[in-house]
């Protein structure tokens, strides 16, 4: 499968990614800088990154825990996740995420 990456200076990455696959392992390797100081642990928000409003719907919800740290996400907009709680299946072939410029 690919994913879209799209960095904050505005360079696509087309990803390649298997079912089970991390977004934040993906972005890592493929360059973005995606920090998940945490360890992907949903204990900051450092892996934030902007879902493609068209593919947003694919995700499963976030919890209410992904929401909270949200709320200290630089530039989140209604379509914001955590990279680190998005685990690939093969329905999200072709998502594109966008890394906020803040």
């Amino acid at each position: 499968m690919i994913v879209r990456l799209i960095g904050a200076d505005g360079r696509v990455e087309e990803a390649r990614a298997s079912p089970g696959d991390r977004l934040l392992d993906i972005a890592q390797a493929y360059g973005l800088p995606l920090e998940g100081t945490c360890g992907g642990q949903m204990a900051c928000s450092t892996c934030h990154v902007i879902v493609a409003p068209g593919d947003f719907a694919r995700l499963s919800p976030a919890s209410e825990e992904e929401e909270d740290m949200l709320d200290f996400a630089g530039g989140a907009t209604a379509t914001s996740r955590l990279a680190c709680q998005i685990v690939l299946d093969e329905t999200m072939d072709g998502l594109s995420v966008r890394v906020p410029g803040s």
